[in-house]
Parts: structure tokens; C-alpha cells; sequence
């Protein structure tokens, strides 16, 4: 049975991955900090599980992160652990370096030191991989694709702070030789997401009947990735990917915010009409856009198509009905998450 170290597991991603991994088999080490986006809500179907050890704490630990390696003595560490909200990084973006950068930093200093102990196949098998955004390539025109060779021009401090941590990655890997893969994934959504963002916090409002806000004009564009995909993409870079590479996770799925709005909208009114009838449509209202918003993202995801065998599985009409049924379905973990950090206002518009 494969060990893993996964930092962040308690998170949107990190969670649907962990559980994943869990069901095929893999022993799971979670290590996560438990800020307002980790939940054990979302790992509740591990509890007493023998393939799954969660340890509470943060990445730049290095006396925690230490003994983790040592004791479990894991085959790979996938770092999920981040600060992830533009909106977020905003209103604060000391605490998105802190985490983002010298947290990856720490823990790429823990796993260096504890690759470098090892022998043998151990040694040559182990791997780190380093879980990261297509945010940090920064805005595109009309046309055009992300690759994983496109200069990076992050605009907000989240993504010049991911942008920091894939060179510390690349950079241990050259320095030091540490065996790192590193994957830049489109706009991610599904289950257990936290709902300040755009998916979840749009069901919310509509469910409840409230102003639906969509930031400037709605036409900012976004590649959509359903998160089991997400984690498949990963377990195949995992597996098979070349050390010291860059791989692009992406959707194949480009649209435009209002219209995934749109189709919320229309599922919801199907599955849960309002009681005065109002079209979900109605609710929509454009509101100042967001400070240095980029204007379209859409990712190529040929180098992982062609060397890995690996595309998404899920279309976004499939993946978007999918996650509003699982959020219709499961209010009792949306309702604890909402623990009084978040309310579903509006944060990040002051710049």
C-alpha cells in the first residue's frame, strides 16, 4: 500500500483527493491547518478508517512536518496547502505570502531533507508534487491558450504568490535535485467547494432567493474543471509524470461568468422553483467588478493529453448539474461551514 503525505487535505481539492485516493487503496497522511476553508465535514467518511491518519497543523511547521515524514515515512507529498481566494488576498494579502511562500518554502526544506535519507528505490521512486493555478500565467485576449511554457504575469497577490511557489518548486528541483512535478489547473469546482466562491456562493444566494452578484460585466471567461477530474489529472502526474515537469490540468470547458450563472439559474428553477415563481434569471444584478480582474483564462492540456493518456471525463453541463444536485442534497454541510467567519458577503473590492 502507497503512503502519501497530502498537506491541505481538508480543503475543496485536497479533500475530493484524499477521499478518492482513500477508496483506491492509498494510505493517506493529511496534514492540514484547518483554517475557515478545511473542513472535516468533508472527511467524515474516514473517520476511524485505517488508510487515513489527519494530523491538524500548518506546512511551516518544520518540527511537525518532520516527525510526519519520519514516522510515516510516506512515498510522496502532495501539497495542496494554500491560501486560495482572490478576493482574499485583496483585503490581505500578508497571510497569502505567509502561507503560499514561506509555508511551501518550509515544507519543500522538510522534504528535501528527508529524500535526501533515503536509499535505493525509495529514493529514486520518491516524488513531490506541487499543486498550483493557471492564475499565474495572468490574463488572455480573446484567443489563445495557456501552455506550460507561457511566461508567467501574475495580477493579483494570490497568483503572484502561487507564481512564487512554483519557483521555489523548480528551483529545488535544479538546486538540489529534488524529484518535483508541478501541475497549473484551470477553475476548479464540484462538491465540499467553500462557498465564497463563484459556483457555491451562486446556489446559495439562488436557493435563498437573494440579489445574485456578478462582477462587472460577466463576461470574464474561465476554463471549468470538475474536481474528480482535477484529482485523476493529478494521480496521473503523480504516477507518470517526468521529474522536474510542468503539467496543465484543464476542463476544455470556456465560459463565460454570466453564463454559468445562467445555468444555475435554470437548474435551480427546475429542481427547486421559487414559491412566487420568479425566474432565478430575475435575481441577477452586476456589481463593481472586482480590482485587477483578469479577463479570460482557458488552458492547453495537450502535454498531459499526449503523455499521460489523460482528458476530463466529465462535460461541464454534466459536471455543473452534478454539483447543484450535491449541494441541494447536502445543506446540512453547507450550513455547518458557515460558521460565522463567512456570511456570503462580498469581500475583496476595496483596492
Amino acid at each position: 500500500m502507497p503512503t502519501w503525505l497530502v498537506t491541505g487535505g481538508a480543503g475543496f481539492i485536497g479533500g475530493n483527493f484524499v477521499l478518492s485516493a482513500v477508496a483506491d487503496g492509498v494510505r493517506i497522511v493529511n496534514l492540514d491547518a484547518l483554517t475557515y476553508a478545511g473542513n472535516l465535514d468533508t472527511l467524515a467518511s474516514l473517520d476511524g478508517h485505517p488508510g487515513h491518519a489527519f494530523a491538524k497543523g500548518d506546512i511551516g511547521d518544520r518540527d511537525l512536518v518532520a516527525a510526519l515524514l519520519a514516522e510515516h515515512k510516506p512515498d510522496a507529498i502532495v501539497n495542496f496547502a494554500a491560501e486560495s481566494h482572490v478576493d482574499r488576498s485583496i483585503d490581505g494579502p500578508a497571510a497569502f505570502v505567509q502561507t503560499n511562500v514561506v509555508g511551501t518554502l518550509s515544507l519543500l526544506e522538510c522534504a528535501r531533507d528527508y529524500w535526501k535519507s533515503l536509499d535505493g528505490s525509495a529514493r529514486d521512486d520518491f516524488r513531490f508534487l506541487h499543486v498550483s493555478t493557471d492564475e499565474v500565467y495572468g490574463s488572455l485576449g480573446d484567443t489563445g491558450k495557456f501552455v506550460e511554457t507561457t511566461p508567467y504575469a501574475p495580477n493579483s497577490p494570490y497568483s503572484a504568490s502561487k507564481a512564487a511557489s512554483d519557483h521555489l518548486v523548480r528551483a529545488f528541483h535544479h538546486t538540489y535535485g529534488l524529484p518535483t512535478l508541478t501541475t497549473n489547473c484551470s477553475n476548479n469546482y464540484g462538491p465540499y467547494q467553500f462557498p465564497e466562491k463563484l459556483i457555491p456562493l451562486i446556489v446559495a444566494k439562488a436557493l435563498a432567493g437573494e440579489t445574485l452578484p456578478v462582477y462587472g460585466d460577466g463576461r470574464n471567461v474561465r476554463d471549468w474543471l470538475y474536481v474528480g477530474d482535477h484529482c485523476s489529472a493529478i494521480r496521473a502526474v503523480l504516477d507518470g509524470g517526468r521529474v522536474g515537469e510542468v503539467y496543465n490540468v484543464g476542463g476544455d470547458a470556456e465560459r463565460e461568468n454570466i453564463v454559468v450563472v445562467k445555468t444555475i439559474c435554470a437548474l435551480l428553477d427546475e429542481r427547486r422553483p421559487l414559491a412566487d415563481g420568479r425566474a432565478r434569471e430575475s435575481l441577477i444584478a452586476f456589481v463593481k467588478d472586482r480590482p485587477g480582474h483578469d479577463r479570460r483564462y482557458a488552458i492547453d492540456a495537450s502535454k498531459l493529453k499526449n503523455e499521460l493518456n489523460w482528458s476530463p471525463s466529465v462535460t461541464f453541463e454534466q459536471g455543473i448539474a452534478r454539483t447543484v444536485d450535491w449541494y441541494l442534497e447536502r445543506q446540512d454541510w453547507v450550513k455547518r461551514v458557515l460558521d460565522g467567519s463567512y456570511r456570503l458577503e462580498r469581500i475583496g473590492g476595496v483596492a
